[in-house]
């Protein structure tokens, strides 16, 4: 029933969509955990641009973004992100395309988290001589990580589903090969069960391991 699976290198698409995943979560971490912290600034323009951010970004479909990094940044403006070869450039600007737009999800996740912590705390903090950057990074966020465990481990599964829009751009990742092997042939059940088979196996694992994680470093108020 599978014989059509002969000749497609399906475990090498689906690395590259795990490969797309990691890259962008981490710079999405990095970059959303930024924004959290200019958008709970007391500095009025680190609070505007990050607002604005969140806002334009979040609410441009993430197909435009996408290609808007290829043709828009490469092709107009000539930016390879260091790369030469026409593969490597197409799978770094769909990797930055995904962190500008999944950071604005993270940036809201961990602004959440924030909230949670109480505000004495942070104060107590000042009182003690912490600067804003201080009382931020040791005593908010660590919390706000822990109390948003789940709405993160929810933008990272979305994250796993969003990299199949890579393809508009010409990345090879699991999505682009499904299409390519649904023109080839004449299975389309079979070629979408076992996609929706390797989709499930990346991403129900994540769920369930975050959602252990959470409950393990839950704050207890």
């Amino acid at each position: 029933m599978f014989d059509f699976l002969e000749g497609y290198d399906l475990l090498g698409a689906f690395w590259v969509t795990v490969q797309l995943t990691v890259y962008s979560a981490l710079g999405s971490l990095i970059w959303g955990t930024l924004l959290a912290g200019m958008k709970v600034s007391p500095v009025p323009l680190m609070r505007g641009f990050a607002t604005t951010y969140v806002n334009v970004v979040r609410n441009i479909p993430l197909t435009v973004v996408i290609v808007f990094s290829s043709l828009g940044l490469y092709q107009t403006l000539s930016i390879s992100l260091g790369a030469s070869a026409s593969k490597d450039i197409n799978f770094r600007l769909a990797v930055l395309a995904l962190i500008a737009y999944t950071s604005a999800f993270v940036c809201e996740a961990l602004r959440s988290g924030i909230n949670t912590v109480p505000v004495g705390q942070a104060e107590a903090a000042r009182a003690l001589g912490l600067s804003f950057s201080q009382v931020l990074r040791l005593v908010v966020l660590p919390q706000a990580f822990r109390a948003v465990v789940n709405p993160l481990s929810n933008v990272l599964i979305a994250l796993t589903k969003n990299t199949t829009v890579a393809s508009a751009i010409g990345v090879a990742e699991a999505s682009y090969l499904m299409k390519g092997m649904i023109e080839a042939e004449a299975q389309l059940i079979p070629i979408s069960a076992v996609f929706a088979f390797g989709f499930i196996v990346l991403t129900l694992p994540t769920g369930l391991i975050l959602g252990w994680v959470s409950k393990k470093v839950a704050v207890k108020r």
